[in-house]
């Protein structure tokens, strides 16, 4: 019986953060550090006519001014997912042409100190040539539209589609309804509580270089760096991602100023540190979502029979490391939803536009392809005078379906859609809730009640599929095992933490394999010198993918422990029971004839008394590859009110059922769920990357760019179903990206309901106070 695991536990590693203890890379500090500070282009489309750095030199304390003719040695960021035809252009780490985007790097300085850097900054001058600039997903890709690369003359860098276009047109056809959309899902800045920062420090008597910076995958980004980028041996490249203050996606990308920094740190012969600060990253970080999609519903009798999607999706002025694959293979074939949906056919352009470039965030094409399937959802029941609980009811997949195959690709695990909703609904006592709306609506309120029914494809994937969809590296992760002669347990990892909890969820995954104490137990990860290679951090598969390494692991380890426990009881490794509840390995029918786990941990070692031919130490590694996705799902009712003078929104309850598989902690779970429906709310009320039409990015700072506060949030009630993944060894499914992928569409169709008595029936996101008063004053 589990100890640890199904166990709600506080975080291990909360006690260090909340008192100030955290190790973060802007903190470090080394002997003779010099600063490095970039010069970021005022203009979104320029050419560079000429680059002075004279007075800039000439500065007291700079000690180097470098720009794009001086790293000629560096290579071009590569694209890590490249799907058929893609067109990927050249992506320098200081631009010696043209710039493309507001925030584009054109020089850097590095300095005694970090002020001496940014005044240096203000002494370059360089001579542009402003050209037209383009932000628009569509409008990039309409004839007569600026051109960024020579290369790619449409703006088109790539384009997918999947399903049957002619079983889909046969749906529509035969409809005897059909509901259509226009909508934008529009850009979001990933905001995470740490800038992005990185040091580097280079030592010349072993040719070696240590770099310590912000990703949620350091061994991909050390891949990167040494095979495209800074060309130093693998073996010879060290990185160290310590504690991050959250990522969201936004540290997934090999960013330029992972070379930038450590090729600076061998040209000045020092170690160099640069930290963004808040406004540069919001020109210099990836960015999420923006897609603008064309998409309608076939219906027939009640049922969906069709749908089509086509969608253009905003890759910003460059191709990041996998940003194809989000609206592509984690976009288009997740258009099934929750819904038995005979016929889909979905199709899509990756565009390129004068803005950051696009990349993953929180649920990385899997909210993108929920919104827009739950609002054709509500406006389908709207249209039928349906209940928008019995139209989805009367279109999920049965439980009795699993594994359910999908007509774009995906085959679903495991689910049970109707008890999800069965909980939701007790949970939030929904017919209760519509009569009081009801009341409400005759007092002359604006009531509404939303729901956001969801899927989502986590724990990415089996690495032959992911080769063959264009990925350029796999999806399996490793884990590590040393059991010390005393007894303790040092855990490794290829994920990263970065505010998931895995140094509690992880050493209660272990503790329960070898029945022992989880104060035993600790987690190593974010160091390339130290872990096995490792896949890192996203898509919510650490537990699934990370979490069964180990598992796999600690299987090869009680295989040892039980040879040595019946060399030394005498008796047949046949015979032996491994005691997970109690951490012995005993003689079976004989269960005080055994051996302590510290007992055989210190045998290992000694190896006075090992069978023949055995190894002494006890050390394990293995290496995970997912047999498919896992297909975690939810179901969130939301209550809101608007006031019909202002326009202001207030959420009322907010009801969450996740299905998440096994769950190794609630209480992180809950938090997971929590922490995902805030980012989603912002989304859907609040947040919102906004350029002008030269193409500045007006929302730059956070004055501006609307993140949401804790008042917009009522408490969130959440619950669980659960049907076990049969995909890995611990029956788990994702949950960090759950929250966000289901609320935005709960909070949406909420709002809409609330304004369905007045006829509006879509606003784009995000819903500010402005926009749903305008709309109200409309009718």
């Amino acid at each position: 019986m589990a100890k640890y695991v199904g166990t709600s536990m506080k975080r291990r590693e909360d006690p260090r953060f909340i008192q100030g203890k955290g190790s973060y890379v802007a903190n470090l500090s080394l002997p003779n550090t010099a600063y490095l500070a970039i010069k970021r282009s005022p203009y979104a489309h320029a050419t560079i006519k000429k680059i002075h750095t004279r007075k800039a030199k000439a500065l007291p304390g700079v000690i180097a001014v470098f720009t794009g003719e001086d790293t000629a040695d560096l290579g071009n960021l590569p694209c890590g997912w490249n799907v058929p035809g893609i067109k990927v252009p050249p992506n320098r780490c200081l631009q010696t042409d043209k710039v493309r985007h507001v925030g584009d790097r054109v020089a850097m300085v590095v300095a005694e100190s970090p002020y001496i850097a940014a005044d240096a900054l203000d002494l370059i001058e360089v001579d542009y040539g402003p050209l037209p600039s383009v932000t628009d997903a569509r409008k990039t890709a309409e004839p007569g539209a600026p051109v960024l690369h020579d290369s790619v003359p449409d703006n088109v860098s790539y384009t997918w589609a999947i399903g049957s276009k002619e079983d889909t047109d046969k749906a529509f056809a035969a409809a005897d309804q059909v509901v259509e959309l226009e909508l934008v899902n529009q850009r979001l800045i990933a905001t995470a509580m740490e800038p992005r920062a990185a040091v580097a420090q280079w030592d010349s008597s072993k040719e070696e270089m240590t770099l310590w910076t912000t990703s949620q995958n350091p061994n991909l980004t050390r891949i990167v760096l040494s095979a495209f980028v800074l060309f130093i041996p693998e073996h010879k490249l060290r990185l160290i991602s310590p504690d991050v203050g959250g990522g969201f996606g936004s540290k997934i990308p090999t960013y330029p100023e992972e070379a930038l920094v450590p090729w600076a740190a061998r040209k000045v012969g020092r170690p160099v540190k640069w930290v963004a600060t808040r406004s540069e990253s919001s020109v210099s970080d990836s960015q999420g979502r923006d897609h603008v999609t064309d998409c309608r519903m076939a219906l027939k009798n009640g049922t969906i029979t069709g749908l089509h999607v086509k969608t253009w999706a905003n890759n910003g002025a460059y191709i990041s490391t996998v940003a194809p694959l989000i609206p592509t293979a984690l976009y288009l074939t997740l258009l099934s939803g929750l819904y038995k949906i005979p016929a889909i056919y979905g199709e899509m352009l990756g565009t390129l536009s004068n803005t950051v470039w696009v990349d993953a965030y929180r649920g990385a094409g899997r909210p993108e392809a929920a919104y827009l399937v739950e609002r054709l959802v509500d406006l389908a029941a709207q249209k039928l005078n349906m209940d928008p609980i019995e139209f989805r009811r009367k279109n999920f997949i049965p439980a009795g379906d699993f594994p359910y195959q999908t007509p774009v690709a995906f085959q679903y695990d495991s689910g049970n859609y109707q008890a999800a909703m069965d909980k939701a609904v007790e949970m939030a006592g929904y017919p209760a809730m519509r009569q009081r709306q009801a009341e409400a609506r005759k007092q002359g309120k604006l009531v509404g009640i939303g729901i956001g029914a969801c899927i989502e494809a986590s724990g990415p994937a089996p690495s032959k599929v992911a080769g063959a969809l264009g990925g350029v590296t796999g999806f399996w992760e490793s884990g590590g095992i040393r059991v010390h002669a005393t007894g303790k347990v040092t855990v490794l990892t290829g994920a990263h933490s970065h505010g998931q909890g895995h140094e509690t969820t992880m050493t209660q995954i272990v503790a329960d394999e070898f029945g022992i104490d989880i104060n035993d137990v600790d987690l190593v990860h974010g160091d390339t010198a130290v872990i096995p290679n490792g896949m890192g951090t996203y898509g919510s598969r650490s537990t699934s993918v990370g979490g069964s390494a180990l598992v796999r692991s600690a299987e090869k380890m009680r295989a040892k422990l039980i040879k040595i426990a019946a060399h030394q009881l005498e008796a047949a490794v046949e015979d032996m029971v491994y005691d997970r509840d109690n951490g012995k390995v005993y003689v079976k029918g004989s269960p005080n004839k055994s051996k302590a786990f510290g007992e055989l941990a210190f045998a290992a070692y000694t190896a006075h008394n090992l069978p023949d031919g055995l190894e002494p130490g006890l050390e394990e590694n293995a290496y995970y590859d997912p047999a498919n996705f896992t297909f975690p799902n939810s179901v969130h009712i939301a209550q809101v009110e608007v006031d019909a003078e202002t326009g202001e929104i207030k959420i009322q309850r907010y009801v969450a059922v996740d299905d998440v598989g096994k769950v190794i902690n609630p209480l992180i779970v809950n938090g997971q769920v929590a922490g995902g429906v805030a980012q989603g709310v912002g989304q859907a009320l609040t947040e919102g990357a906004v350029y002008d039409d030269n193409g500045q990015l007006v929302t730059s700072n956070l004055m501006e760019y609307a993140l949401p506060h804790a008042d917009l949030l009522p408490m969130i009630e959440t619950g669980r179903t659960e049907t076990p993944s049969p995909h890995n060894p611990l029956g788990v499914k994702g949950v960090g990206e759950m929250g966000t992928i289901a609320a935005t569409p709960a909070i949406v169709n909420a709002v809409m309901d609330a304004l369905a008595p007045l006829g509006v029936k879509h606003i784009d996101m995000p819903l500010t106070a402005e926009k749903v008063w305008r709309a109200i004053s409309k009718r």
